[in-house]
């Protein structure tokens, strides 16, 4: 599921890729609070893959809560916090360049140069840098201290515009207090710091 007025941008950038030989396929765009909640509780618990930020795969067992903390929160936002909850961001592939059955992983190899997606992926930088991309951006497209560049992910600046503007300070500390979060105490201990970090860049361009 999309937001409704990003709609007519999407269907017009999945057009023009298709025109340039690609199929801009969804891998995953709205998520609400309980799947991103579970999300987090899989990687805590090891049901799901945690990577580094090179893509190589770690043993959050093997880490301290505040270890576990800062290697879930390259990849995934906090409950809450993600930018996929608004509608406005999703996840890209290509599916013209993978064969069926294919296992995605959404880690920088499958976008960088000799990736499967690495062809799309110029595209689409080339349209946002001319100004050409229907009003979409790369909100992770570079680290900017916390969260780990994101190639696959898209965001429509127009629509996303209204939710970016709610994301206080003050309304992260709302959320820490009503214990929703896994490994809270961790988090508490370094509420500020992880908002500026892994919240606050996300509504930078």
């Amino acid at each position: 599921m999309v937001h409704r007025d990003m709609l007519s941008s999407l269907d017009r950038l999945k057009q023009r890729a298709s025109a340039e030989g690609f199929e801009l396929a969804i891998a995953s765009s709205f998520r609400d609070f309980s799947r991103q909640t579970t999300i987090w509780q899989e990687k805590i618990d090891g049901k799901r893959a945690v990577y580094s930020s090179s893509g190589e795969l770690l043993n959050v067992g093997e880490m301290t809560d505040e270890e576990a903390l800062d290697a879930i929160l390259r990849w995934s936002a906090l409950p809450g916090v993600s930018r996929h909850h608004w509608g406005t961001d999703f996840d890209y592939f290509d599916s013209l360049a993978i064969d069926e059955g294919y296992r995605l992983q959404l880690i920088p190899q499958e976008y960088q140069e000799n990736g499967p997606f690495a062809e799309l992926t110029g595209w689409l930088q080339q349209q946002v840098k001319d100004g050409n991309a229907e009003g979409f951006f790369f909100p992770y497209l570079e680290s900017a201290g916390g969260v780990a560049p994101e190639p696959w992910h898209l965001s429509h600046g127009p629509s996303a515009k209204a939710f970016e503007a709610l994301w206080t300070f003050e309304r992260f500390i709302e959320l820490l207090d009503k214990g929703v979060w896994p490994l809270e105490n961790a988090i508490r201990q370094r509420a500020e710091e992880i908002y500026q970090y892994f919240v606050k860049p996300t509504v930078r361009r």
